[in-house]
């Protein structure tokens, strides 16, 4: 009679699972940078009762965040009821350099369509229009404080691009950029706050590009930079040295990305450079931020992350090439030039 042995359990294996699917924390983050907690401790250690009274909220149950935190590294109870901040903490300040507060939103859209994710994968479709009944830009159109939270957390992700893009290439030899579906332009404007020899153009639709003359102004580059509203799967100002795609293609299926970059194509010179910033799929078992991102955009628009072979092939339908890859500290750096 053979006797089945029982398989060996690897606790630690068990134990990595649960913290890797727990959810308790990454709310508890949102909800602490909601409260803007940590604007509170920019001046040192303050006890619960303090930051309760700071930011209107019920002293114990602040306590109780807290301590959940700071068992994460995030804050730290330095004595019993007195909390200071961490170098994980410190970004959740609105003030830091590349502040992350506004980055997590508690959008509550967002929550319902992560709630049906299983339909994205049954389905390959958004689960956000199916939880919805629209897409994700048609609902934010119509829902204007969930839409200024998403551009806030977009900002965010911004600054940290701007660190990371602007010593890896060089913006200047452009001499003219257009940033296609530029937003509000925060990004072109900081690119050209640091590049005085350069100009730019914040295009997007009319809607979107609307509050650009402010953050432009922001940061005093208005008299280099226009801004135009249109769509760009119609028609995109031409004739620029660059032409920028921050985190754009990827929200596209193959078919809408390819008129995308047959758009950019019709507007640049011969000599003219298309850059595509936004994350790119890798393939083997290492962490890459592409794989994760790839999972938000199914799940939320539908679109998706793609490898540089699957990008290469848009590319030589549209009459572009890849030129090189330009890593940095986030997403790399596509410069593209016509074939």
């Amino acid at each position: 009679m053979t006797v089945k042995t029982r398989p060996r359990i690897d606790i630690q294996s068990v134990f990595r699972l649960t913290e890797l699917a727990d959810y308790i924390i990454p709310f508890t983050i949102r909800a602490i940078c909601d409260l803007g907690v940590a604007d509170h401790l920019a001046e040192g250690p303050r006890t619960v009762e303090e930051l309760a009274e700071a930011t209107g909220t019920h002293a114990p149950s602040l306590h109780r965040a807290l301590r959940a935190l700071a068992c994460k590294g995030i804050f730290t109870e330095t004595e019993q009821g007195v909390f200071d901040l961490t170098p994980l903490a410190q970004p959740l300040r609105s003030d830091h350099p590349v502040s992350l507060r506004a980055a997590y939103p508690l959008l509550v859209p967002d929550i319902e369509a992560w709630a049906a994710f299983d339909h994205s994968i049954r389905t390959g479709q958004a689960s956000f229009d199916g939880v919805h009944g629209r897409g994700y830009w048609e609902y934010m159109a119509d829902h204007p404080d969930d839409s200024a939270r998403f551009d806030a957390s977009q900002q965010a992700a911004t600054r940290l691009e701007l660190r990371t893009s602007l010593p890896a290439y060089d913006w200047a030899a452009l001499r003219t950029l257009v940033d296609v579906g530029g937003g509000n332009g925060a990004f072109l404007g900081g690119i050209l706050a640091k590049i005085p020899s350069l100009r730019g153009t914040v295009f997007d639709l009319p809607h979107v590009v609307a509050g650009a003359h402010e953050r432009l102004a922001d940061y005093g580059v208005s008299e280099r930079c226009e801004v135009v509203g249109g769509s760009f799967f119609e028609e995109i100002p031409a004739g620029a040295g660059g032409y920028l795609l921050k985190r754009i293609l990827y929200g596209w299926d193959d078919e809408h990305a390819l008129a995308l970059l047959r758009a950019v194509r019709k507007a640049m010179r011969q000599d003219s450079r298309l850059l595509i910033l936004e994350p790119v799929v890798r393939t083997g078992n290492e962490f890459d931020v592409g794989k994760l991102y790839d999972l938000l955009l199914l799940c939320m628009v539908g679109g998706g992350a793609r490898s540089q072979e699957h990008i290469e092939g848009l590319l030589a339908e549209a009459g572009l090439r890849l030129e090189r890859t330009v890593p940095t500290l986030m997403f790399p750096i596509l410069e593209i030039v016509p074939s």
